[in-house]
């Protein structure tokens, strides 16, 4: 039974029904015999919705690829199997003086999936996505055919792949440069502000004086508070630690509780301790890079504290001209609607593009909301904040996604047909089932799509 084991991080939507292992699903694809929609490659599970998950067919089991193999400690360019998680090439490169140049807010999940969500990290604004470190990539499709895929050959395989959340075919393995860093620890500042219109004011001197910078807000926070948080700015230690940490869990959480641990009461004394605890001194510190880069890693399965329904995360990200207004608003949203979000982060893209055809990222602000499953009334909201971003220009965060409508994908990301049109077609998602296939474009006008459109689009997007 696949269970939890191939079930999202937001545990919001059902597990994969069907599993197959990952030698099994290359000899299937190699013959020729991979049926439509049948497949979709699963790996570390750590993307919220159902963009790893595939009702109609099977998800292939990534996790036993996970072999690294040629690195060059000299230049940092790392050759591995796409089921390698990022923590063990940290543990790979570490002693040399390497880092991966972009890393998410989890050191779990794996090389083929850090690719197929083109993921972002706290420093988007010196390095771009993960996308934007990958050389090259070998892609199996149902043709029976292995693709090594660059930014010169295959090019078009290529975007598509990056940030096309699984859809053109298996990623077998990748080629990435690694970032040359001092040591892993990191010199963290914790900077107070009191509302959102002191934290657009940091926050570009912050992107400009450092490697990292997020801002934590304090959702709940109301009156004089509203819009308080922190602005956590690092650099890599030029005096630190080149030994990778265990990639362990201290605490977990064993069992399912059956209801909200995360509830209002719980969140008011979290976020008051936090905000202490982080803001106390403006001082900078050195941290080690665990605490600083995967605080949560520290604490197993901590999405079941959301309770058995589980947690929507809502990820939008807005142009910087309407962020002063839209920000506030999807956060005046959230406290009129009662919900309280554990954990709300707000930072800064930059203007680095990504070779990715359906990248999230772009100039602007971010915003991240977590909030536990309550039914119609969490629906709602999350419409809302989905009508909110739309409103300003901005675009909703696909891989982060387990409920928005075909519309909003759409506005998000109105290049998709391009994904479409690449798309390998014994590969499918339920996520893509409910968005883009909703569209109803049909797949022959899609096809016709001529490589001269591509290119266009690939030029406006640079």
């Amino acid at each position: 039974m696949a269970g939890e084991r191939f079930q999202s991080f937001g545990r919001a939507t059902p597990a994969a029904k069907r599993t197959i292992a990952a030698d099994t699903a290359v000899e299937l694809m190699k013959s020729g015999k991979a049926k439509a929609n049948g497949l979709l490659a699963y790996g570390n599970g750590r993307s919220y919705g159902d963009s790893c998950q595939n009702e109609p067919g099977a998800v292939v089991d990534m996790r036993p690829l996970n072999r690294i193999g040629a690195f060059d400690a000299e230049t940092g360019l790392l050759e591995a199997e796409a089921g390698v998680l990022l923590s063990d090439i940290i543990a790979r490169a570490a002693s040399y003086g390497f880092f991966p140049a972009v890393v998410p807010g989890t050191q779990f999940v794996t090389l083929g999936g850090a690719i197929a969500n083109d993921v972002h990290g706290k420093n988007h604004h010196r390095r771009g996505t993960f996308g934007c470190h990958v050389e090259s990539l070998t892609l199996l499709r149902s043709d029976g055919r292995t693709y090594t895929c660059s930014a010169t050959d295959n090019a078009r395989l290529f975007a598509a792949t990056i940030g096309g959340m699984g859809l053109t075919g298996l990623i077998l393995s990748a080629s990435i440069r690694l970032m040359r860093v001092p040591s892993l620890d990191i010199v963290e500042t914790a900077a107070r502000f009191a509302d959102l219109g002191e934290f657009f004011e940091l926050a570009e001197a912050a992107d400009q004086a450092n490697e990292y910078a997020v801002a934590w807000i304090d959702q709940l926070a109301g009156g004089h508070g509203r819009g308080r948080g922190l602005l956590l700015s690092g650099n890599h230690a030029e005096h630190g630690s080149h030994a990778a940490s265990r990639a362990g869990s201290r605490l977990s959480v064993p069992i399912q509780p059956p209801f909200n641990v995360l509830n209002r009461p719980f969140l008011t004394a979290f976020n008051a301790a936090y905000r202490w605890k982080k803001g106390r001194s403006s001082e900078p510190r050195q941290t080690g890079y665990q605490g600083f880069f995967f605080p949560l890693d520290g604490v197993g399965d901590w999405n079941r504290l959301y309770g058995p329904k589980g947690l929507y995360q809502h990820q939008s990200v807005v142009p910087e001209h309407a962020a002063r207004q839209t920000v506030p608003a999807l956060l005046d949203a959230a406290r009129r609607a009662g919900q309280g979000s554990f954990l709300t982060v707000l930072k800064r893209f930059g203007s680095i593009r990504s070779p990715g055809l359906l990248s999230f990222p772009r100039p602007g602000f971010t915003l991240t909301l977590d909030f536990p499953n309550r039914g119609g009334k969490t629906l709602a909201l999350l419409g809302e904040l989905d009508r909110i971003t739309v409103a300003a220009g901005g675009a909703v965060n696909p891989y982060k996604d387990a409920r928005m409508s075909a519309e909003t994908f759409a506005a998000s990301f109105p290049d998709w047909q391009q994904l479409e049109a690449l798309r390998d077609p014994a590969f499918i998602s339920s996520f893509w089932l409910r968005t883009a296939k909703k569209l109803e474009m049909p797949r022959g006008r899609v096809e016709a799509v001529e490589q001269v459109q591509f290119e266009q689009i690939m030029v406006n997007r640079s």
